[in-house]
């Protein structure tokens, strides 16, 4: 492929004008609110005097400046692929050999879940580790989420993502990578290493769509499997049933009618608020409120890059484009994956993959399976994700040397 102007790859800062600030402000300020059901919790959706209170910290305590400060701690740039803006932090490792890595957020995240993971996998003689399991990371923005900005044009869901990840590591050097993610950075993911297996070295996920249960299982299905597989199909599909009963409100908006819903939530910052802040309490490993799995701050940072950019309605974008898939990606047939790939399961995560399932869609190498942790795994459990990914492309060095 032949370089262009397009090509281009520009140093970026992030620093958001004070007056967006002041703007928040006064419309937190101002903030109309409606009735709440008492005695009802989290049921009919966030209670008002936990949103309150967490509204009055967010005004008056919380620190955007600081925040911006520790994003802008990583070499950022952005660059035009597919037509598409693409923002994305470069950290090289002091490693010269480090594995070049791409990590992918989902929804309703950014590149915010990977602020303690970095640096343990660019430098991991700094913070303990082996310097042999160090990796080059690069970590993009969604084309319509946060920093990227909204995409020019419809159709980008998970494989054109994937098409245009492939060609930014290209421009940055990497003929050769790995690739992790959870939620749609999953599915990027294990698109990456389905299009081109040539290139991606291994693809490491948290999340695996599809190889949950999605009926109940009969018990000639149970018979066939060994205990701990019956007991997990089951936990999967008690999970799968609540999620599709109580849990899937958000996404039929996304699917369906995200302009909309657009409105609402670039118009109210409370209403942003709220949209993520159920999904961190309902998606994490946490009994009563989100922050007994995700700090405050942080979870704070990352509605700000949706609020800041306006792009709720964006972002919600790729439900819809997988939700109406056409053209090249939609007449391609479902075929397994042959990049190694490594499975981390946290036990709040959305859905329970089945491990008979998975093999038959995915070249499994790797299948680990925590005590703690949920959706968020790189936000909640961030020593356990970095030894998890270390362990899993060691166990491919291993391999290749072998």
């Amino acid at each position: 492929m032949t370089s262009s102007p397009t090509d281009t790859v520009r140093p970026f800062r992030l620093d958001i004008p004070q007056s967006d600030l002041d703007d928040l402000y006064d419309r937190l300020d101002r903030t109309r609110w409606p009735d709440d059901l008492s005695g009802t919790g989290w049921a009919y959706g966030v209670p008002a005097d936990y949103l309150r209170e967490l509204v009055r910290y967010w005004r008056h305590s919380y620190d955007w400046r600081a925040a911006e400060a520790q994003l802008n701690e990583w070499p950022q740039f952005t660059t035009t692929i597919d037509g598409a803006n693409v923002h994305f932090a470069h950290i090289r490792s002091p490693e010269p050999d480090a594995t070049p890595l791409i990590v992918t957020h989902g929804w309703p995240g950014s590149i915010v879940e990977f602020l303690d993971i970095v640096g343990p996998l660019t430098d991991p003689a700094a913070h303990g580790g082996d310097p042999a399991d160090a990796f080059h990371v690069v970590v993009p923005g969604i084309p319509g989420f946060g920093l990227s900005g909204p995409a020019p044009d419809t159709g980008w869901e998970g494989g054109r993502v994937a098409g245009a990840w492939a060609e930014l590591m290209r421009r940055l050097g990497y003929e050769r990578f790995g690739a992790q993610g959870g939620d749609w950075g999953a599915v990027i993911s294990r698109e990456l290493g389905l299009a081109h297996p040539d290139r991606v070295i291994g693809v490491h996920l948290t999340l695996l769509p599809g190889s949950q249960a999605t009926s109940e299982p009969t018990d000639g299905e149970l018979a066939a499997l060994g205990p701990e597989e019956r007991e997990r199909t089951l936990r999967s599909w008690r999970r799968w049933s609540e999620w599709t009963r109580e849990g899937t409100g958000y996404a039929v908006l996304n699917s369906t009618r995200p302009q909309t819903l657009a409105y609402a939530l670039t118009d109210s910052p409370v209403g942003q608020l709220a949209w993520i802040v159920e999904k961190f309490r309902e998606w994490t490993d946490s009994e009563q409120l989100p922050e007994e799995a995700v700090d405050r701050d942080r979870l704070l940072t990352n509605v700000m890059l949706y609020w800041l950019t306006a792009t709720a309605g964006s972002a919600a974008r790729i439900y819809y484009e997988r939700a109406h898939l056409q053209g090249e990606w939609a007449a391609r047939p479902a075929e397994p994956s042959t990049a190694p790939t490594a499975v981390a399961l946290f036990p709040a995560e959305l859905q329970i993959p089945l491990r008979h399932k998975a093999e038959r869609t995915e070249n499994i190498v790797r299948w680990t399976e925590f005590e703690r942790g949920g959706h968020f795994a790189a936000m909640e459990e961030p020593e356990l994700l970095v030894g998890d990914v270390r362990a899993f492309f060691r166990q491919l060095r291993e391999k290749a040397v072998g």
